[in-house]
């Protein structure tokens, strides 16, 4: 029967560590404080934590003589946080990237239940009908601004490794550069409608070859040259772009794919709305630029985020094991010190916490070390992945202080957990073996 129970601990032991890890990442920034500052309090006001300091003092001064064991951990958990928050870093740059791509102010067409432009279809006969509806503001001219877009997938050599590359050429109306003023002009002119010409943007021009500003493209077995650069701080960043009325016959396209509209004032979407539900020739969907880029972030970002956090786990359970290793055989060299420790009248917790508090320092050690390595090495980069669209998207890693406190978060939990056994075992060292031993 004991041995059951042996076997039992053994088993349950680690799921108990794992679930204690998963609630301490968890656990809200308020409740990370409020425990720190219970801990700080005991440390200062009452006699066990007092020695608890004391006990600390000597582990960490006997580091220098521990180093390669201490640096394991050190190196180990840096290494866990440094991917952690680059692969975190990643998705939040792509949503960033989404986000920025659309506004409150603005609405985006398309045909009923379709989820993205790539899978809409708006008839050329529908758009005029579009612009007669309420809640659609008029420009300086009194024309409806209103913007029936298309997007075709072009390949284009990667500079990265020269491999072809979907990427997403846009077609769009007259009204498509008022609907969108944060896109800035910074090299060439904007394209002439009804030629084959295109503007890239300074993303797309980065990351693709043969985009340089004079060159010419054979897309659709046509050339097209590329007489402008923009730059718009989102995902059209992306993208190249012409004339809806040219990129649609070069690629036999008959339709539309969405409508963009600008929104008149606050109620101009509620507006718009009711009035698509009301015309029954209009069987389409309409939500702000805002909405709909926020929704096809969300598939992409939800798997970077999983990815990382799986990467992370396995990673830190490597980690745990490395931080394990390093603190028993710690204290079992400090066995003869722990011993007299104990026989100096220090109790089992003023030990635990020291062992804690050691690995504890070690762990946001290697912590800040990965932030930083994070931060130095990833922040600002640019690369590229596919989107919603089966486009490539053009973003930057974004590492927030919200990932670097995420990062710190997950080192002192692998610090917990790595740091829990050895202190255990430190306090229950029988204090006559250990010194007969030592």
């Amino acid at each position: 029967m004991s041995r059951l129970k042996s076997i039992a601990r053994s088993v349950s032991l680690p799921f108990i560590l794992l679930l204690g890890l998963a609630v301490w990442i968890a656990l809200p920034a308020v409740g990370v404080l409020a425990l720190a500052a219970l801990i700080a309090l005991w440390l200062g006001t009452t006699r066990s934590g007092r020695l608890a300091r004391e006990a600390t003092k000597l582990g960490l001064a006997g580091l220098p003589q521990r180093w390669g064991a201490s640096l394991v951990i050190v190196v180990g958990i840096a290494g866990v946080v440094g991917v952690l928050v680059a692969m975190l870093a990643m998705g939040e740059g792509f949503k960033a990237t989404l986000k920025q791509s659309g506004n409150t102010s603005t609405a985006i067409l398309l045909r009923g239940g379709s989820q993205a432009e790539t899978n809409s279809v708006i008839t050329r006969d529908q758009v005029p009908l579009i612009s007669t509806l309420p809640g659609i503001a008029r420009g300086r001219d009194g024309q409806m601004l209103v913007s029936p877009e298309l997007s075709q997938i072009v390949n284009l050599p990667s500079k990265a490794d020269n491999t072809d590359t979907n990427v997403q050429f846009r077609g769009i109306g007259p009204a498509g550069w008022a609907l969108h003023p944060q896109l800035k002009m910074i090299a060439g002119r904007r394209f002439q409608p009804g030629l084959r010409e295109l503007v890239v943007g300074r993303g797309a021009q980065q990351q693709f070859r043969g985009l340089e500003l004079g060159k010419q493209l054979k897309l659709a077995n046509q050339q097209w040259t590329v007489v402008g650069v923009f730059e718009s701080g989102d995902a059209h960043d992306s993208e190249l772009w012409t004339d809806a009325d040219v990129l649609g016959p070069a690629y036999q396209r008959q339709a539309f794919q969405s409508v963009t509209v600008k929104l008149d004032g606050k109620q101009g979407f509620a507006k718009l709305k009711a009035a698509l539900a009301a015309d029954p020739r209009l069987k389409l969907d309409v939500s702000t630029t805002a909405d709909y880029y926020s929704r096809q972030s969300q598939g992409i970002t939800t798997l970077i985020n999983v990815l990382g956090t799986v990467i992370g786990a396995i990673m830190a359970i490597g980690a745990v094991f490395g931080a394990l290793n390093s603190m028993y055989a710690a204290v079992a060299g400090r066995a003869r010190e722990i011993a007299t420790l104990r026989a100096l009248g220090f109790r089992g917790l003023p030990v635990v916490t020291a062992v804690m508090l050691e690995t504890l320092l070690l762990a946001l050690a290697g912590g800040l070390l990965g932030a930083a390595i994070a931060w130095l090495a990833f922040n600002g980069n640019t690369i590229s992945t596919v989107g919603s669209n089966f486009s490539q998207v053009v973003f930057q890693f974004r590492i927030t202080p919200e990932l670097l406190w995420t990062g710190l978060k997950w080192a002192l939990g692998i610090g917990l957990v790595g740091g829990l056994l050895p202190a255990l075992r430190a306090a229950r060292l029988p204090v006559t073996e250990a010194l007969r031993a030592a």
